[in-house]
């Protein structure tokens, strides 16, 4: 049997991804939800050249994972994710992108339109 990840911080974060897709009946908070929960081996660690290689500028890209700081971020985008390297932050910043965290991407009230989760 599943019992889920162990950080009280991604349970709750998991909790609140559900709820909200309930409320706003949006599969992009249940598919981020879903994603979490998968355990640490499973969860996705995407490179920033990989996001430079399949985004435009403008996208707001979500990383059910962690953001590694491999190569280099070319676009201007907004990327959400669970967790940053301090390398990837700072290539993020030097690119004019954003790093921004998944619950502050649920505060902006988006309905899942114009949002890609990178795999």
């Amino acid at each position: 049997m599943r019992t889920g990840p162990s950080n009280p911080g991604l349970r709750s974060l998991i909790d609140e991804l559900r709820k909200k897709a309930f409320a706003d009946k949006t599969m992009l908070w249940k598919r981020l939800a879903v994603d979490l929960e998968k355990p640490t081996r499973q969860r996705r660690e995407i490179n920033l050249s990989r996001i430079s290689r399949y985004t435009k500028d403008g996208e707001t890209i979500v990383v059910p994972g962690k953001v590694l700081a491999g190569g280099d971020l070319q676009r201007k985008v907004t990327i959400a994710a669970w967790q940053f390297s301090q390398g990837a932050l700072e290539k993020i910043q030097k690119a004019e992108g954003k790093a921004i965290s998944i619950p502050d991407l649920m505060k902006d009230e988006v309905k899942g339109k114009r949002i890609r989760i990178m795999v």
